[in-house]
């Protein structure tokens, strides 16, 4: 799989900026358990890479601060049989986060003001609530 991971429709991560290490899965697996390395390790130097747009740099560094190793983001797949279907489950599990990391922030909230009718509703309500509460007091003025 040494094809570049589109991130965006401007940003693709080159083939050679991620790393792969591959380990036994945990877990059963019957006779090749103990033989085939099929968990993956996909691990990608968001800090020092040169594919990643300045103007994102600093977004995604704060975004992935928590899951930042010296500015590398690690990401483990093990829920395939096969080393292949893992290293794409990790491909398309670092995208997304790296997706989700760039995206603009959202707008931020414009307060509003509860309405006039919202307003004498709720004093109107109070209002029947006392008169209730009042009844059940047993004074007759």
């Amino acid at each position: 799989m040494p094809d570049d991971l589109v991130v965006t429709g401007s940003w693709a991560v080159p083939a050679g900026e991620m790393t792969e290490r591959f380990s036994r899965s945990s877990g059963p697996g019957g006779q090749g358990v103990n033989t085939a390395d099929s968990r993956v390790e996909l691990s990608y130097d968001v800090a020092g890479s040169p594919s990643v747009p300045e103007h994102l740099r600093a977004r995604l560094l704060a975004r992935l601060a928590g899951r930042l190793v010296d500015g590398v983001v690690t990401i483990a797949a093990s829920e395939h049989r096969t080393q292949l279907a893992n290293r794409r489950a990790a491909r398309e599990r670092l995208a997304q986060l790296l997706r989700e990391a760039a995206a603009p922030p959202p707008p931020s909230r414009r307060p509003t003001r509860p309405t006039r009718g919202s307003k004498e509703r709720r004093l109107d309500a109070k209002k029947r609530r006392g008169e209730t509460k009042r009844g059940r007091q047993g004074r007759f003025d």
